[in-house]
């Protein structure tokens, strides 16, 4: 069974399973389902608990080990399992699938896992996991569902606020849910529960978004120059190496090309998107972004990305920033005029 973090506690008042498996990239929500799983564990009475890393030259037969030995002072126990590189090896996987096949009734196995690749998620070892136990995503927020997420938590303690206040506050922590937490809680300490206004918030609220050189990639292929434009300028407070976040876009910006004159000859948009090997979350986006090019912007994007990597190798002169600002949000808004 698969559920998502914020299905977990409907899913907990249900009664306890065997085995459950946190997986995914948010580390507060991650957190946040191993604490609940914990808590209604020691509810129901497990009362010992055994935390395990597989780290490497980890012995398996520990793990089989760990769940048939009770200490004298208990009948119940939880084996914490822990994968921190979310590969468990030959040997790992098949205890992983044998252990799932003698599952303890009076064992509770918890595991977690870090953001798992299309190839482990199809792989046997977890396809057990999940026949037998519940598997619960700790997938990061994407900005788009930001605001909803954080009214939701303001409500937890009380609070609300106005939808603009939301996505103002959502631009504020994007990327860093660890962070968001901490300002909604300070939220909860300065002010009483009840509505906050806008000035309340942003007198409240630091800018503590974390600024990586993908998110700036897809505000470029989504069209969103403010955004594009807020990011660029994260990185750069950073210190963010310019070499790498022209590779971003550029490399992007490629993809656009390649599918843009695949999609001219054909008129075939999968057949385009397949020729030029992408797929997953860029498939999307590249889709998306590509109804906005045609191969004469893409490639006049790319001889301008061509002058930026001079600059940065100190064979032009000019401001870095400012080009690279140029260079997305010209791109950002193809096709809009």
């Amino acid at each position: 069974m698969r559920i998502s973090s914020d299905d977990l506690p409907r899913h907990l008042t249900k009664g306890l399973g065997s085995l459950y498996v946190i997986h995914g990239e948010a580390m507060l929500l991650a957190i946040e389902a191993a604490d609940a799983i914990r808590l209604a564990a020691r509810s129901a009475g497990f009362e010992e608990r055994e935390v395990i890393i597989a780290e490497q030259h980890f012995k398996w037969t520990e793990l089989r080990n760990s769940a048939q030995s009770m200490s004298l002072f208990s009948s119940r126990k939880v084996v914490d399992l822990r994968i921190p590189s979310g590969k468990p090896g030959v040997e790992g996987a098949q205890a992983l699938q044998d252990y799932c096949d003698n599952l303890n009734a009076d064992t509770l196995t918890l595991i977690s896992l870090p953001k798992l690749e299309g190839t482990a998620l199809k792989s046997k070892w977890f396809a057990a996991l999940e026949e037998h136990g519940t598997i619960i995503s700790a997938d990061e927020i994407s900005l788009n569902a930001l605001p909803v997420w954080i009214s939701a938590r303001l409500q937890r303690q009380g609070q609300s606020t106005d939808k603009d206040t939301l996505e103002f506050l959502a631009q504020r922590v994007e990327g860093n849910l660890l962070a968001a937490f901490q300002e909604i809680q300070k939220l909860a300490l300065l002010f009483p529960a009840g509505p906050l206004t806008f000035e309340q918030v942003k007198d409240s609220v630091m800018d503590v978004a974390r600024y990586d050189v993908f998110k700036l990639s897809e505000a470029m292929l989504t069209g969103d120059a403010a955004r594009y434009a807020r990011i660029l300028d994260g990185l750069k407070a950073e210190g963010t190496a310019t070499v790498l976040i022209l590779w971003s876009i550029a490399d992007d910006i490629r993809a656009l090309a390649r599918v843009s004159r695949s999609l001219q000859q054909s008129g075939n948009l999968a057949g385009a998107l397949r020729d030029a090997r992408i797929w997953g979350v860029k498939q999307k986006l590249i889709e998306r972004a590509v109804k906005r090019f045609n191969p004469v912007f893409a490639e006049r994007a790319l001889r301008q990305a061509s002058q930026i990597d001079k600059l940065i190798k100190g064979l032009r002169q000019g401001d870095v920033w400012d080009e690279l600002l140029q260079l997305g949000v010209r791109c950002a808004r193809a096709g809009t005029k």
